[in-house]
């Protein structure tokens, strides 16, 4: 499994429509809109490093109103959101 953190800024006025076509490209598990530095935060998760780069350098690229990325390849993943789910009471 392949995880990235990709950057992404919009071009003016585009940041929700780029969000919601973002939300429907394949290995795209997660979009969030940002104040700061970044409009954009996209989370991939892809079965190996070339489904990864055919998402950057390809399916990103078909995405109107994308300016620029900046894309972050994850090395190792240190999270306690899975076990935290696994053993949550659903309350």
């Amino acid at each position: 499994m392949q995880n990235a953190v990709i950057l992404i800024n919009t071009e003016k006025g585009q940041v929700k429509p780029v969000a919601e076509r973002l939300a429907d490209v394949e290995g795209i598990s997660e979009v969030f809109s940002t104040c700061g530095r970044y409009d954009l935060v996209a989370i991939a998760r892809t079965r190996d490093f070339e489904s990864l780069a055919e998402l950057v350098t390809g399916r990103l690229n078909d995405v109107e109103g994308i300016a620029d990325t900046e894309t972050l390849n994850a090395m190792q993943v240190h999270s306690r959101h899975d076990l935290e789910t696994m053993f949550s009471l659903g309350w």
